[in-house]
């Protein structure tokens, strides 16, 4: 049992992704105590049973977590130092084979490659870009351009290393420390979402509590 002085410090992520549907304290949280006797003991309370047909996502708060560890040790102090609410996500470890995981692969470069070149092809063909070149070409050179000429091919080569310098990588290659362009925009629709569930939640008190589950396997409100 844990002392009255034991102050149990514990951290969470925004958004936490489990396998199993049997969640305990110890699949959402990290915890720190001078008492290393109750980390354990803690960390294998389960506070939700996800149903076999439920949902994916489910928003718990940490103040339900808190009540739901001061049941079972009501002398326990805890300090909160990481998020207020904490979004639960279920994925299924049942994943697909190798070769669907290669068609995938290969679909996603086909469609990213077929987008990009469309979408350079007709900034070219909007902007009139080889009637400039021809037009720069015989005003440097005094003679009209007889097919491909060195602009052209400059031209292709600069937009695929500004590519490459923009988005920071190439392949598992990594030019630089910063997080690349898209893994900002990543990060910023991530965060969005994040918030969109955790509002929505609040707002509808869809919000999870935790520890108690009735006959469905869901926890009750």
């Amino acid at each position: 049992m844990a002392a009255e002085k034991d102050t149990l410090y514990l951290k969470g992520d925004r958004d936490v992704e489990v396998s199993k549907r049997d969640v305990t304290l110890g699949d959402l949280l990290t915890f720190e105590c001078s008492n290393k006797t109750v980390i354990p003991k803690v960390k294998t309370l389960k506070i939700l049973k996800i149903p076999e047909n439920g949902k994916q996502r489910y928003v718990v708060s940490i103040l339900k977590i808190i009540a739901c560890i001061h049941e079972k040790y009501p002398g326990l102090d805890i300090q909160n130092l990481g998020e207020s609410d904490i979004i639960v996500t279920y994925e299924d470890q049942n994943t697909s084979g190798a070769f669907l995981h290669l068609v995938k692969t290969a679909l996603v470069a086909l469609l990213t490659f077929s987008g990009s070149t469309f979408a350079i092809m007709a900034f070219n063909n909007d902007a009139s870009v080889s009637k400039l070149f021809s037009q720069i070409y015989q005003f440097v050179m005094g003679t009209k351009a007889d097919g491909f000429t060195m602009l052209e091919i400059s031209y292709s080569v600069g937009i695929t290393v500004g590519i490459l310098v923009f988005f920071n990588h190439f392949g598992k290659k990594r030019f630089t420390v910063d997080p690349t362009p898209l893994e900002v925009q990543m990060r910023v629709y991530e965060n969005d979402i994040q918030t969109t569930l955790i509002e929505n939640a609040s707002r509808k008190e869809e919000e999870m509590d935790v520890g108690k589950t009735n006959s469905s396997g869901r926890s009750g409100a």
